[in-house]
């Protein structure tokens, strides 16, 4: 078992052990249940507005060399500059070499997955650069030295009080258990940063070919002080957040509010096209945008699989899924937690280090159902589970076993024997515990649960005196 592996299964039980956290979580996942359930309702057909969403990402995806170079070309005509990069490390040095040419001594950063995904924040602070996060959920959480909890919802795990808290030991404040004040702490605190910084950076719900521009979708309005009060501008994206026309917007953001946050239209959505031109008030005078591979490309060469490209970051998936709702999002231990991230991870970061993740899950298809984009996630789970039998990752213990497993179901005889043959040893086994201790031979089970009680008789026994067949 790897280290990743190892530190998730630690945190997974430590989290999932953690009742007043899970109760925080469940009570906000569940006020996002009742806003997603009214969204739905002012769709005409909730179903063809998924189906529209999913056969508009399946255009971009399948067709990614033509819009991305449509998009690079729309760009520069409106006087931007696009840099690609191959991986994170690309990325990283090519928004610190702008940051270093223009002398940025500090970063407002508007809320950015692909950011956290490289490490952009840590590797400008070594430079000596100030960066400050101006998402709500992002700042608390960074004032907490902690990574996002959640892609829409970053400090989803707190409540009020704690917040309160925080913001008294960290910035000075009166405590106070109203959340228009934390708020307005907040706002005060922030409103200096954006305007003594000289870089803004913006993630991109979506990137849009035939216009050249950068949609960000966000509720606080911190995205638009970002991009328009800097003198620098630059926008981080993943290269799949490429979209083939400006009028595609009419489904995918309605859609992505509803899936979201159960709003009807995000407060505020924002179309960023270049840099500050003669007569306009304000705006960069650079903008630039950082298209980032760092692995995709991988994924994109996969047919079978090529579809987890779709996703729109909406988080829906995440909300239904019983697994999280259970240890958390820090539990992970990566930048994208739940179905989507024990999906996406182990394509982006290596399958041998990252296979567990495929594996914290019930396979129960919730995600699936909540997807809006129509992403077979469960199926893909599976698709990772099996990658990594066939890569050979696993242990020779448990390859032995499921050959055995496959040699057992291959007939009725062999099924017959083996079971009981097992419920003999677990006979013995019963009768030779001691209960409690480390030399339990059930303890992996009964640590947390009660043993089951050995039935006298199989089923197929009890079936053949029943019913006097075979």
């Amino acid at each position: 078992m790897t280290t990743a592996a190892q530190e998730f299964l630690r945190k997974a039980a430590e989290k999932s052990a953690d009742l007043a956290h899970r109760g925080i979580v469940r009570w906000n996942i569940d006020q996002y249940d009742a806003g997603v359930g009214r969204g739905k309702t002012r769709f005409a057909d909730w179903e063809a507005a998924r189906q529209r969403c999913h056969d508009i990402k399946w255009e971009a995806v399948n067709h990614l060399d033509r819009y991305l170079l449509q998009f690079e070309q729309k760009v520069k005509e409106n006087g931007g500059h696009v840099f690609w990069a191959e991986n994170g490390e690309e990325a990283r040095h090519y928004i610190c070499d702008v940051a270093a040419r223009t002398g940025v001594k500090k970063v407002v950063k508007s809320k950015s997955m692909v950011s956290e995904e490289i490490h952009l924040a840590q590797a400008m602070e070594k430079m000596g650069i100030e960066v400050v996060e101006t998402d709500l959920g992002e700042f608390i959480v960074q004032l907490r030295n902690e990574p996002p909890y959640h892609i829409v919802t970053p400090a989803m795990h707190l409540n009020r009080q704690q917040v309160s808290k925080l913001f008294k030991e960290k910035l000075g404040a009166e405590e106070t258990q109203d959340p228009p004040e934390l708020v307005a702490i907040a706002r005060r605190w922030l409103r200096k940063s954006f305007f003594s910084a000289e870089m803004g950076i913006s993630g991109a719900n979506f990137i849009i070919a035939d216009a050249g521009m950068v949609t960000i979708t966000t509720n606080e309005g911190n995205g638009r002080l970002c991009t328009s009060v800097p003198r620098i501008q630059v926008a981080l994206t993943g290269i799949e957040k490429v979209i083939p026309r400006l009028q595609d917007l009419a489904t995918l953001w309605p859609t992505l509010a509803t899936a979201g946050t159960g709003q009807p239209i995000t407060c505020y959505n924002t179309l960023i096209g270049g840099p500050r031109r003669a007569g306009e008030v304000d705006g960069p005078e650079e903008f630039h945008v950082v298209l980032v591979d760092n692995g995709r490309s991988e994924l994109l060469a996969d047919l079978e699989q090529r579809e987890v490209l779709h996703c729109i970051r909406c988080g829906a998936c995440i909300n239904a899924c019983p697994v999280f709702r259970n240890i958390g999002g820090h539990a992970y231990g990566v930048t994208y937690p739940g179905p989507i991230g024990s999906v996406l991870t182990p394509h982006l970061r290596g399958l041998p280090e990252y296979q567990h993740l495929s594996y914290a899950s019930s396979l129960c298809g919730a995600c699936t159902d909540v997807c809006p984009v129509h992403i077979e996630l469960h199926h893909h789970l599976l698709h990772n589970r099996r990658n990594a039998i066939h890569a050979g990752t696993h242990s020779s213990a448990e390859r032995l076993g499921m050959k055995m497993f496959r040699w057992t179901m291959m007939s009725a005889g062999r099924f017959r024997f083996m079971g009981s043959l097992g419920r003999t040893a677990l006979r013995v086994i019963h009768g030779m515990r001691l209960e409690g201790t480390a030399l339990d031979p059930m303890r992996p089970w009964t640590k947390d649960r009660a043993a089951p009680a050995m039935p006298r008789e199989s089923f197929r026994d009890l079936w053949r005196k029943q019913n006097g067949v075979r």
